[in-house]
């Protein structure tokens, strides 16, 4: 059985000063949506790199979307078995 599926993600980055903050959005395909958010924050002392702050923003915010996800599953899964999962948690 092949099945396609797609989800879509969104990334938005908000730049202030030596901070950097990102909105992540993910959709599924029943229509539920996820939002996460993440910061990274520039020392006095580094040079300013744009990217950088996103990268490790956006990291973040996909990590956060990534244990509501792992969440959502194993709920489901706790639903359809009658028994208690045991997600992995970092």
């Amino acid at each position: 059985m092949n099945t396609l599926v797609g989800w879509h993600i969104e990334m938005e980055f908000k730049e202030e000063g030596d901070r950097t903050r990102a909105a992540a959005m993910v959709r599924l395909g029943d229509g539920t949506e996820f939002r996460a958010h993440g910061n990274a924050n520039r020392h006095p002392s580094d040079p300013e790199q744009l990217r950088v702050g996103e990268e490790i923003a956006g990291a973040r915010a996909l990590m956060d979307l990534a244990s509501q996800l792992l969440q959502k599953a194993h709920t489901e899964i706790d639903e359809a078995s009658g028994r208690t999962s045991h997600p992995i948690r970092r």
